[in-house]
């Protein structure tokens, strides 16, 4: 779809089956859309982990699964992309494997938190483990570095740590003591990016150990995750903040604030449809998309999700583990970026759409007996990157308060996300 105003049509010269699949769409679970002053839908997979466990990182690896940390029973797991889930013990008990990254040697690399270790794990579950040089390090946060390593953060004793897929470990020590990094990530200007929860700064390192601290902006902020974003920038969430992190290579750092208080955003990673996803802990957990522009939508997680950590899969969701509640879900990379008003009889909407895959593009306006004019239905294909554009709706009459309610849909009667708002058409 290209970014320019498009004249809406009206329902009398669309076909009739195009009428019957957009009404089956709305009246598909979002018929108490127009009661709400606006909202949002996506359409979210959730898949239950087993024996209760704490889950945490999660990512993808190099036979199309996820890979994921499992800290209550010391295990890493994999789930398919059709929800299939096994488990594979670590050796060291009690050990806490936090983070996980896939490893340029074709395995899954991953941190024991309290068994102050790094694990490497085969596809085919094989473990091995690496004892950390320091004692009561704590690593946590790990990725692949662009020297053929894994980078990883050690919490416990503000280091960064190095490790050759061979096993050989090597430490650097931050310049700013009890900085608690956190987590890291591979940035587009071949160093790695951490963050330092306790220091409230994002580090930068060279693959030959030179340091640099960025202070952000935002006092006991606590930086979480970071994760290179398509617009060569680095994008990190502020768990105490309540806000979502840019910073440039250069350093210079803007910050997003939430539209949720007190939410508590924690993992965040690039998706296919070219914008930043990223999680909300706090109930109601959500999932959040922002736009390289800084435009942000959150969507509902199901009930008593908690919205942990959050990586793009090789099918293209979004997949997130639950913590707590023992749950892995999928969301589609969706988003509409949608707003309305109303003036001089006509309401203007504006979006800034984004998805991965062909769906059918549609706008009702609606009160609460029902649609109420001029449905716009369109195919569109995949909208990678997201693109701002507008549509206008002229000659209004008074019909008060209406719901604009645009929704993307995979087929019919089946929608992958929805927004809606009220605007009052008062003349």
């Amino acid at each position: 779809m290209s970014p320019t105003r498009q004249k809406v049509c009206d329902s009398r010269f669309l076909p009739a089956h195009a009428r019957v699949i957009w009404l089956a769409a709305l009246l598909l679970g979002l018929s108490t859309m127009a009661a709400a002053q606006s909202g949002t839908f996506s359409q979210i997979t959730d898949y239950p982990a087993p024996n209760n466990t704490v889950l945490e990182e999660i990512t993808g690896g190099p036979d199309g699964a996820l890979w994921f940390a499992n800290i209550n029973d010391g295990a890493i797991g994999r789930i398919t992309t059709a929800g299939v889930i096994t488990a594979y013990s670590v050796p060291t008990a009690n050990s806490l494997p936090f983070g996980i990254a896939a490893g340029p040697d074709g395995a899954m690399w991953f941190t024991e938190n309290m068994g102050n270790k790094v694990g490497r794990i085969t596809t085919a579950g094989v473990i091995s483990e690496y004892p950390l040089p320091t004692a009561n390090s704590s690593p946590w946060g790990i990725t692949a570095g662009p020297d053929g390593a894994l980078w990883f953060t050690e919490s416990g004793s503000s280091q960064i740590g190095r490790i050759t897929t061979a096993g050989a470990i090597t430490e650097y020590l931050l310049p700013t003591p009890f900085s608690f990094p956190y987590e890291i990530t591979a940035g587009p200007d071949g160093a790695l990016w951490f963050t330092e929860e306790m220091g409230n700064q994002v580090g930068r390192i060279t693959t030959t150990g030179g340091i640099t601290e960025y202070p952000v902006p935002t006092a006991f902020s606590q930086p979480w995750k970071i994760a290179a974003g398509p617009d060569g920038a680095l994008w990190f969430t502020e768990h105490g903040g309540n806000s979502i992190g840019r910073i440039t290579t250069e350093g210079l750092i803007t910050e997003y604030p939430l539209p949720s208080p007190g939410s508590y955003p924690t993992g965040i990673t690039a998706a296919a449809d070219g914008a930043l996803w990223f999680t909300e802990y706090i109930t109601p957990s959500k999932i959040g998309r922002i736009t390289v522009t800084g435009l942000i939508t959150e969507y509902p997680a199901p009930k008593d999700t908690q919205a942990w950590r959050i990586a793009a899969g090789p099918d293209g969701g979004l997949w997130f583990t639950g913590n707590f509640a023992a749950q892995i879900g999928r969301a589609p990379a969706c988003g509409l970026g949608f707003s309305a008003s109303f003036a001089n009889s006509t309401i203007t909407m504006n979006f800034n759409l984004g998805i991965d895959t062909p769906a059918t593009f549609n706008v009702l306006l609606r009160n609460s007996s029902g649609p109420i004019g001029k449905p716009f239905s369109k195919a569109i294909g995949p909208v990678v990157p997201p693109q701002a554009f507008k549509e206008e709706w002229h000659n209004v009459p008074d019909l008060g308060n209406v719901t604009v309610q645009p929704t993307l849909a995979a087929s019919p009667g089946q929608p992958i996300c929805a927004e809606w708002t009220t605007v009052d058409t008062a003349q």
